[in-house]
């Protein structure tokens, strides 16, 4: 028996244009997103503690006031979004070049209910990342051991 090495792409002159096309369900609009060309999400890092939980998001380049962080029944949505532009005039005042870039992401998470205090979470960004801290509510914390004495 020889194996033989299938090629799965039926226009090989074409690869990444039908791959990525047809190789994704058109309906995902989660997924398809994301992973679209030219499409880039920043990592996310989720941590929690005793206290809370900590969010930590990549996002180099960016300025505290492009980020906009909101609560809206116990979705937490970290979205940002980047103007840039480049411009280039001669001596007369003409474009020799104009070129603008926009650059955005949203990222939503579900935060458990009755477990944490939305009216205490906070943000801050230094260092490229921004710093999202949602605190749990005093009954949702772990209780130290008690001993029970018996009668």
């Amino acid at each position: 028996m020889k194996l033989i090495r299938r090629n799965p792409n039926l226009f090989p002159e074409f690869p990444s244009v039908f791959d990525s096309f047809l190789g994704r369900d058109l309906f995902d609009f989660e997924n398809g997103l994301v992973n679209s060309p030219g499409a880039s999400v920043p990592a996310v890092n989720v941590k929690e503690t005793e206290e809370g939980f900590d969010v930590e998001v990549a996002a180099p380049g960016f300025n505290k006031k492009d980020f906009h962080v909101e609560v809206n029944n116990n979705l937490l949505t970290i979205s940002s979004e980047k103007e840039t532009k480049n411009e280039q005039k001669d001596e007369n005042g003409r474009y020799t070049r104009r070129e603008f870039g926009y650059s955005s992401f949203k990222r939503s998470f579900t935060l458990p209910e009755n477990v944490v205090n939305a009216e205490k979470i906070g943000a801050t960004y230094e260092n490229g990342i921004l710093h999202v801290s949602i605190p749990k509510r005093e009954e949702a914390k772990p209780k130290p051991v008690r001993q029970i004495a018996i009668a």
